[in-house]
C-alpha cells in the first residue's frame, strides 16, 4: 500500500499531517540526512580553514549550496547508496565526493569525513536539528499561546469567582489572577528549558580525537573541535565523551518539555471543569457537529484532543530522558533507533498547543452563571468574618462560624443577622455587613 496521510502508520503523519507539515523539515528522513551533509560540509570547511589542506575560499559558497539546495532527490541517491553500504553516514560520504568532484575537487576527497566516526555527524547533526524545531517551530507557538493566556488573565482580572478547593466552595478569587497561574508557571519553565544547552559531541571514535592526533601531531584538536562546534554549528561540545555524547542534556530538556507539557495538561483540566460548571459557553461553527445522538451538545473537544497528545508526548519524554543517558561502556547502538523518534514527542506536544489555542479562541465568558454562584455560597465569607473578629479578641469566633455555616442554609440575610447579633461595635459591624463572596477577593501579585 503506497505511503500517503491515508495510509500512514502514525496519526502525526497521517490525520494530523497538515497541522504538522511544518517539522518535516526538522524530523523526516530527509532532514536527517540534509542536516548530516550541513555537517559534513561545514567540517570540510573549517579543516581547510585550520591549514589542513588548501581550499580556496570561492568554493565556500558553492560547497555550502549542497546542502542549501539539497533535494528530495540527493536524499534519495544517499538512501539508494545505503542499500549497499549498510551505513546512512557512509552514504552520505559517498554523496558528498561525488559532488566535490564536480567542482573540480577530486584530489581532495579524503578530507570528507576526516578522522571522525559517525556519531561525530549524527551527534552534531541531531542536536542541530533540535534546536532548530524548537526554536522555529515549537517555542513560537508556545509563546503564542503563552500570550493567549496573558491576555484572557488581563482582561478578567476584575471578574470574581468563587473558588474551589478539594471541590469545595472555597474562598473567592479572581478569575484572571487563575489564568495567570498558568502564565507565571510557563514562564519559569520556559526559561529553566532555555537555559539548557544544545550540547553536542565531536572527538572521533571514542572521544579523544585518536586519528586526527596521530595524523597531526602538533594541532591542537581539542580547540578546533570547541570552534567548530560551539562557533560553526551554534552548539555546545562536550569535552568529555565517549564515542556518543552523554545526552545529559538532551535529556533535561525532554524533562523541561515534560514539565511544560504538565502545566499545559492541569490547564486543559481546569477549563474543562470551568466549562462543565458553565463558566465559560463556547462559540458556535454552524456545520460542525458536537455528537452523532445529541443534537445539543458542544463538546470541549479541543481540550480533550490537548489532554491526550498531552500524556502520549510526556510518555515519550520520560522514556527519553530515562533511556539515552545510559549506554554500555563506550557505546552502545541503543541511542540511535530512539534518537529518530525525539520528533515524536514534540510532534504531539505541538498538535496538543494547536489544540489548545483553538479551544481559547471559542471560550466565552458567562458573567451570569458565575456570579450566581457566588450569590449561593455566603457561606464562603465565614473565613473573613472569624478572622475580624480574631483581631478584636471576639470569643471563640471559628467555633462560632463553624457553628453557623454548618447548619441549614447559608444566604446574605442568614450572614447579616448573625453580624448584627455580634456583641461588637457598630464600626465593625459595617465593616462586617460590607464583605460579600464578590468582594472577598484579596489581593495578589
Amino acid at each position: 500500500m503506497e505511503l500517503q496521510a491515508l495510509t500512514a502508520i502514525s496519526p502525526l503523519d497521517g490525520r494530523y499531517r497538515k497541522q504538522l507539515e511544518e517539522l518535516a523539515p526538522y524530523f523526516s528522513e530527509y532532514a536527517l540526512i540534509r542536516y548530516r551533509v550541513l555537517v559534513e560540509v561545514e567540517y570540510f570547511i573549517a579543516l581547510s580553514a585550520q591549514g589542513i589542506f588548501p581550499l580556496d575560499a570561492t568554493l565556500h559558497a558553492p560547497l555550502r549550496r549542497i546542502y542549501e539546495n539539497f533535494s528530495l532527490e540527493n536524499a534519495q541517491t544517499i538512501k539508494d547508496t545505503e542499500k549497499i553500504t549498510n551505513h546512512d553516514v557512509k552514504a552520505v560520504e559517498y554523496f558528498l565526493k561525488d559532488q566535490l568532484k564536480s567542482l573540480g575537487l577530486a584530489d581532495r576527497l579524503e578530507w570528507v569525513h576526516f578522522g571522525l566516526t559517525s556519531q561525530d555527524i549524527n551527534n552534531t547533526a541531531i542536536p542541530l536539528l533540535w534546536k532548530d524545531a524548537l526554536q522555529r517551530a515549537y517555542l513560537p507557538k508556545l509563546a503564542a499561546t503563552l500570550q493567549s493566556l496573558q491576555q484572557m488573565a488581563d482582561s478578567w482580572m476584575n471578574v470574581p469567582m468563587l473558588a474551589r478547593t478539594h471541590g469545595q466552595p472555597a474562598s473567592p478569587t479572581i478569575l484572571g489572577k487563575e489564568f495567570a497561574v498558568f502564565v507565571e508557571r510557563l514562564h519559569g519553565q520556559i526559561k529553566l528549558l532555555m537555559e539548557v544547552p544544545y550540547a553536542a559531541k565531536f572527538g572521533g571514535a571514542t572521544g579523544n580525537f585518536n586519528a586526527h592526533h596521530v595524523a597531526f601531531t602538533g594541532k591542537d584538536w581539542v580547540a578546533f573541535g570547541n570552534h567548530f562546534v560551539n562557533e560553526v554549528l551554534g552548539l555546545k561540545r562536550m569535552q568529555f565523551t565517549t564515542q556518543i555524547e552523554h545526552y545529559d542534556n538532551l535529556g533535561a530538556q525532554f524533562d523541561g518539555l515534560k514539565r511544560i507539557n504538565t502545566i499545559l495538561l492541569d490547564l486543559c483540566k481546569d477549563i474543562w471543569q470551568y466549562i462543565s460548571m458553565d463558566y465559560f459557553k463556547q462559540k458556535i461553527k454552524k456545520d460542525e457537529v458536537g455528537s452523532s445522538a445529541m443534537p445539543h451538545k458542544v463538546n470541549p473537544i479541543d481540550f480533550e484532543n490537548a489532554e491526550g497528545n498531552l500524556g502520549i508526548a510526556n510518555a515519550l519524554y520520560e522514556h527519553l530522558s530515562s533511556k539515552l543517558p545510559i549506554s554500555r561502556l563506550q557505546r552502545d547502538l541503543t541511542d540511535s533507533t530512539v534518537l529518530r523518534n525525539i520528533g515524536v514527542p514534540l510532534g504531539h506536544s505541538l498538535l496538543s498547543l494547536k489544540s489548545i489555542e483553538k479551544g481559547l479562541g471559542k471560550l466565552i465568558l458567562n458573567n451570569a452563571k458565575i456570579e450566581a454562584d457566588l450569590e449561593a455560597n455566603w457561606a464562603v465569607v465565614a473565613e473573613a468574618i472569624q478572622t475580624v473578629l480574631r483581631r478584636e479578641n471576639y470569643p471563640q469566633p471559628y467555633e462560632a462560624l463553624k457553628a453557623l455555616t454548618r447548619g441549614g442554609e447559608i444566604n446574605a440575610n442568614t450572614i447579616q443577622q448573625f453580624i448584627q447579633g455580634l456583641e461588637v461595635s457598630e464600626d465593625v459591624k459595617a465593616e462586617l455587613l460590607a464583605i460579600s463572596p464578590a468582594n472577598y477577593t484579596g489581593i495578589f501579585g
